[in-house]
């Protein structure tokens, strides 16, 4: 596994389900629509739809936090079940529920999701926005960790991690990667309650061990206004890399003390950059700190 972001972060099925609604506006034969009624309704469908995609050693229940939050202010939300076998795979996948959607989107990636949809948002006019979480951004041509010859100086221990031996139904021999479940909260979640990262641990959908090494053809970054949350105590992707993809796809960047698991254990701060990227979504990439 080269570059951190270790065997990073996906599963076989694409879509789930939509969890945000557009509410009705009753209206009589004989009468038309209050105009307050109207007006709000043109304001939830104005809202663009919210794709979150997961990464290495997570799952779609991850983002509970987020998508209560969500709904709540009236976005509509789905989900792409990452299958984590690689970028042709797993942005396949993505591009699979991005097709079933009308309207505007804002997308949003975790660790390796990153790398995943900024292959999946490549040439779809209906990507408004892209937000990145301790993510992977490589641009195409690189593998999916991101160029091999950084020079980063601050770099995390080896990740914890386990490969159980897989073989294909064509006989490939591959393996999954999964991170050790007596270490997972300390590398992963080490700001979640213990509970819940128990359970995250025993919930946790490998990696394949090729996967990180995919190579991508793409990188929505360039034309689409991107986000990035970088993550400081994170112990699975180095922020110093994280502030390298950020600076590089020029994207508008903040900062918080989390873990790896941000969605997890930051939701509001996670809701608020998803939403603050909905808001900014006609106007162009900032630099970090703009």
């Amino acid at each position: 596994m080269a570059r951190r972001f270790p065997a990073l972060l996906s599963a076989g099925v694409t879509a789930l389900v939509t969890v945000g609604a557009v509410m009705a506006v009753p209206a009589s034969a004989s009468q038309d629509p209050a105009p307050e009624a109207v007006s709000k309704q043109v304001t939830q469908e104005a809202k663009p739809t919210v794709v979150l995609v997961h990464g290495a050693f997570a799952d779609s229940s991850s983002w509970a936090g987020v998508i209560k939050r969500l709904t709540r202010d009236g976005y509509p939300v789905r989900t792409v079940a990452n299958p984590l076998r690689g970028l042709p795979t797993d942005a396949a996948a993505a591009k699979d529920v991005l097709r079933s959607i009308n309207g505007p989107i804002v997308l949003v990636g975790h660790s390796y999701g990153g790398a995943v949809i900024g292959n999946a948002a490549a040439g779809n006019p209906n990507v408004k926005a892209l937000v990145y979480l301790a993510a992977l951004a490589p641009d195409a041509g690189e593998p999916a960790y991101g160029p091999s010859d950084l020079p980063i100086k601050h770099t995390l221990p080896p990740v914890p991690a386990v490969e159980i031996p897989t073989v294909a139904a064509d006989g490939t021999k591959s393996a999954d990667v999964y991170l050790k479940q007596d270490q997972f909260r300390k590398a992963f979640a080490a700001d979640v309650d213990p509970h819940t990262a128990a359970t995250m641990a025993l919930a946790q959908r490998p990696l394949d061990k090729g996967a990180n090494s995919s190579l991508s053809t793409a990188a929505a970054w360039h034309d689409t206004p991107s986000y990035y949350l970088v993550t400081k105590q994170d112990q699975v992707g180095e922020p110093e890399l994280q502030r390298f993809f950020a600076k590089r796809a020029k994207a508008h960047t903040i900062e918080v003390n989390s873990s790896h698991a941000v969605m997890v254990s930051h939701p509001g701060v996670v809701t608020r950059l998803i939403e603050e990227a909905d808001q900014n979504r006609s106007g162009p990439g900032q630099t970090a700190g703009a």
